[in-house]
């Protein structure tokens, strides 16, 4: 089956939004066996959006649309699609309804251009949004299915997994499940993971299993993409693949499927009744912006501190470090620790190059974790420029707690470290 995926809005046209909802959705549509083979990006304009609708209706099977379903009037979406589909557009009274209540459980009062919203090409197939105002909606133009989907990247990727996707898969004929298993590590760089998994594949007992892999720096996602009979049967089929998996990427993976570094640091922390202070230079507090938010958070995090200096990072710590070194951190971390009443401390000291920013940029990360039995440090150097430093300095230094509260070894080194 042909699927083109249609993005709509002059911000996307002229670049101003970088188009995260479709390498999404052709990759979530790629993992499932559905192909994607045209791409289109349309601007907010009556004659353009047209042409392109029919367009896609000569050369696809099916389309998504995303975008232009909001209430203004450059949305511009359902009204289009009834005129290319050859129909009126109507209201739908049970999807007012439902923006209405949306607004009053919020206690606020629906603006009038958001029943421009409700109004559906005649004869349109209804796709829930349960979590905004877009309906979504599908019709026919020409012999070719259109789905159409709201731009707010939460609300289409809910509406992707829950609705299109199995409608798609039943257009396409297949009828089996899939399973979508991921791995984020950090410290090794694609080409090292792809050479450590070779083979790996073939362990699934009779399903086929598409490894893959998807980096994001610091962290790197490995993906294995399975279709099955049915669930129990997948399940077994992946179990030793995935068992492989974790042999062979050992300490470095971080996390599984939908957890991340910090939510695994925080479980540690609370599995035992810890709680946590950190100190940070340059991250600009980074790393406690990532755990803090957290649910459960308030039960664990102590403090933050946050300075770009070292005298007074010192001062606010109630120590006295003179250096940038491990011995320092170390140091800090201790009287962190015991100033704050957290049964943990993590602190991260930067030293920086000098100069304007550049990809030799860099600096020497100096960090230092302490509880109620032990220091340790760690030192390594990171360069790539300012943001890559800070993004890297800050995932070095949860992964030595994680790795730390884990009983793992913390000065492992990482393919990104510079000697």
């Amino acid at each position: 089956m042909r699927i083109e995926i249609l993005c709509t809005g002059d911000e996307i046209l002229t670049g101003k939004t970088i188009n995260t909802n479709y390498s999404h959705m052709a990759w979530r549509l790629g993992e499932v066996g559905l192909d994607v083979v045209w791409g289109t990006t349309v601007g907010d304009d009556r004659e353009a959006l047209l042409k392109a609708f029919r367009e896609a209706a000569t050369r696809a099977d099916a389309v998504i649309v995303n975008g232009g379903l909001g209430p203004t009037v450059d949305d511009l979406s359902q009204e289009v699609a009834a005129q290319a589909a050859g129909v009126e557009l109507v209201l739908d009274q049970e999807w007012l309804k439902r923006m209405e209540a949306f607004y009053t459980r919020r206690n606020r009062v629906m603006p009038p251009n958001n029943v421009k919203q409700a109004m559906l090409p005649a004869g349109a197939e209804f796709i829930d949004n349960p979590i905004g105002t877009a309906c979504g909606f599908a019709v026919n133009i020409g012999k070719t299915r259109f789905f159409f989907t709201p731009g707010v990247p939460r609300e289409l990727k809910k509406m992707l997994d829950e609705q299109l996707i199995p409608r798609l898969l039943k257009m396409s004929g297949v009828e089996s499940v899939t399973r979508l298993k991921r791995f984020h590590s950090f410290g090794i760089g694609e080409s090292r993971a792809d050479q450590m998994l070779a083979g790996i594949e073939a362990l699934a007992n009779g399903v086929e299993v598409k490894l893959g892999f998807q980096a994001h720096y610091p962290q790197l996602e490995t993906k294995l993409a399975a279709r099955g009979a049915n669930a129990e049967g997948l399940a077994r089929a992946l179990a030793p693949v995935e068992a492989e998996v974790r042999k062979r990427l050992g300490n470095f993976i971080i996390a599984e499927d939908d957890q991340t570094l910090e939510g695994v640091v925080l479980d540690a922390l609370r599995k035992r009744g810890g709680s946590l202070s950190v100190a940070e230079m340059f991250t600009g507090g980074e790393i406690a912006a990532r755990v803090s938010p957290i649910e459960g958070a308030e039960s664990v995090f102590r403090r933050g501190v946050i300075s770009r200096d070292l005298a007074e990072l010192s001062r606010s710590i109630g120590a006295n470090a003179s250096d940038i070194s491990a011995d320092s951190a170390a140091t800090l971390a201790t009287a962190l620790r015991r100033g704050s009443g957290a049964s943990h401390a993590l602190v991260s000291l930067i030293d920086l190059d000098q100069g304007a920013d550049r990809i030799e940029f860099g600096g020497t990360i100096c960090l230092g974790i302490a509880d109620a039995d032990t220091t340790v440090s760690r030192t390594a150097r990171l360069q790539g420029g300012r943001e890559w430093l800070r993004i890297g300095a800050a995932e070095l230094a949860l992964d030595c707690l994680r790795r730390h509260l884990l009983g793992l070894p913390v000065d492992e080194r990482v393919d990104f470290e510079r000697r």
